[in-house]
């Protein structure tokens, strides 16, 4: 009858009755004072063990961050790396196409003063080279179709220099107008990046002044294809 009445009082305080009856067969039905100290240890060691697996988890779930942290530091240092190796590449690969474009222009301009110095029993710039003929429409005969627009793979610049005298040169259609200014600052015996001003280049006709963002431009989108005539507005030294 006691077991009886400590069980109910158990439930009445609101245990659940299989724990309730495990309590006081656990402790050897030595009352309900022993049952619920049984119950609140069973309750705080479940509570310290949540706690300590809650831990656990925190403790893995952190190093796991530090191993993807680690992972993305070392996937960005390569990206790194690459972007800094592709750049020197192209610094490299800019570095000898100029070096090989200014070689070709110190050719044009040896073979230029060679074929003048020929023609001219070697009275090098003291004429004027005769200007370029300029290229005009094929006419077509009624039976034939439109003739198509031709692509011209070299282009003729004649320059006029402001002492009177005129260079003339042929260069790829796709060479940048920046090759033909060398080739008249190393003509007129400038050292390009010197520290002294580059030569400035007008169009004759229409009149136009090239500036630095057109060097950067190919001679056919200047319109400069297949021939032209170029006036140096600045003077070369003597």
């Amino acid at each position: 009858m006691a077991e009886l009445t400590a069980l109910e009082s158990l439930i009445e305080m609101g245990f659940p009755r299989g724990r309730a009856e495990k309590a006081l067969a656990l402790t050897g039905n030595q009352g309900i004072e022993a049952a619920m100290d049984w119950m609140l240890e069973l309750v705080a060691q479940k509570q310290r063990e949540r706690e300590e697996r809650e831990e656990r988890e925190a403790l893995e779930r952190e190093k796991q961050r530090r191993r993807q942290g680690q992972e993305l530091s070392v996937a960005r240092q390569r990206l790194q790396e690459d972007e800094m190796r592709r750049a020197a590449e192209e610094r490299r690969r800019e570095k000898a196409e100029e070096l090989a474009a200014r070689q070709r222009v110190r050719e044009k301009i040896e073979r230029d003063k060679a074929e003048r110095a020929k023609k001219y029993g070697g009275s090098v710039g003291s004429r004027p080279s005769p200007p370029a003929p300029e290229l005009g429409p094929v006419p077509s005969s009624p039976s034939q179709e439109p003739p198509t627009k031709r692509e011209y793979d070299q282009c003729r610049i004649q320059v006029r220099l402001p002492d009177g005298t005129s260079l003339t040169q042929t260069f790829r259609a796709r060479e940048q107008l920046a090759a033909v200014r060398l080739y008249v600052e190393l003509h007129c015996g400038e050292e390009p990046g010197g520290g002294q001003d580059p030569v400035q280049l007008l169009s004759g006709f229409p009149r136009r002044a090239f500036s630095e963002a057109d060097m950067e431009r190919p001679l056919q989108e200047l319109g400069l294809v297949p021939s032209a005539v170029l006036i140096v507005a600045k003077k070369c030294p003597s």
